[in-house]
């Protein structure tokens, strides 16, 4: 029967967490040729290829369950020596999160465990309908997700709502629009997030409007996606988290029609953790506290 070394299965991760083996050896303080070494002999012992020699290394599908047990190695040796009443060494916490999530509500809890436990974390931003993928790959242990199922081997709790809004400025507004009606939507420059992001698409069809008719400009980054908003590039969708401040200034104005709800989920990996749990309860209650039910 087959095993998995634990230090072979650790230094995939690292590899897989640093994107080269340079960089993974510099990492564990070893040279390339024995991190090279290491996963070579874990392929051989497995006898299946782990990992994509590209730069950055990329991750095959028989690794992804050996990346999931290196994490759950790491979680169980934290909790153990927590209980033991050993201090541990800073744990590295991958967690994946929409942009929207990250630029409003989500770094006050990791603010608040890191200053508690002795971890990092390694945040990997993807759309909240992608999130869950990163949890089936084995390359985050926990997720904020659109995703209500649970991905195999994780458990779900439910966090609220991101609540969108249409809005622009009121120079854009008056220029393209005439004032609060939506009727000239069809040629007003609209802003996506990414070629990912569908909640203009998805807000257009709503008002009965073509949404291939508008020119569309993409900002791939939440800080200056409601920037660019906000000196007018274009009207887009923005949580109310994020612009209700400049509502309330007159910075921006609502365009109208109705608002778009996102239900968000929280979704982690099944393993009794005490360390990752109190990371989830910081989470779980800071969501539930800001987001509407």
């Amino acid at each position: 029967m087959s095993r998995i070394p634990p230090e072979l299965a650790a230094t995939l991760a690292v590899v897989i967490d640093e994107g080269t083996l340079d960089a993974a050896a510099r990492r564990l303080h070893i040279t390339p040729s024995a991190v090279s070494q290491r996963i070579k002999a874990l392929e051989e012992s497995l006898g299946r290829v782990l990992l994509v020699r590209t730069k950055p290394v990329r991750p095959t599908e028989a690794a992804h369950a050996v990346l999931r047990y290196a994490r759950q190695l790491d979680l169980l040796e934290a909790d153990a020596l927590a209980v033991l009443g050993e201090r541990a060494g800073t744990l590295r916490v991958p967690l994946a999160v929409n942009a929207d999530s990250l630029a409003t509500w989500f770094l006050a809890p990791l603010v608040r465990s890191s200053a508690r436990h002795p971890v990092v974390f390694d945040l990997h931003r993807d759309d909240q309908d992608f999130t869950a993928g990163l949890l089936e790959s084995g390359a985050v242990m926990g997720a904020v997700t659109s995703r209500a199922e649970p991905v195999a081997g994780c458990r779900v709790s439910a966090l609220g709502s991101l609540v969108y809004e249409a809005v622009a400025t009121p120079a854009f507004r008056d220029r393209w629009l005439g004032g609060p009606a939506t009727a000239d939507l069809r040629e007003a420059p609209l802003i996506d997030f990414d070629r990912r992001d569908d909640l203009q698409t998805r807000w257009l069809a709503a008002q009965g409007i073509d949404p291939a008719a508008p020119p569309r400009h993409r900002v791939p980054a939440s800080h200056d996606f409601g920037a660019a908003v906000e000196l007018g590039l274009g009207w887009a969708l923005l949580p109310r988290l994020q612009s209700q401040s400049s509502l309330d200034a007159g910075i921006l104005v609502p365009l109208g029609g109705p608002t778009v709800s996102v239900p968000l989920y929280w979704q982690q990996w099944n393993v009794r953790s005490a360390l990752l749990d109190a990371v989830a309860d910081e989470i779980v209650m800071e969501g539930r506290r800001v987001l509407p039910a």
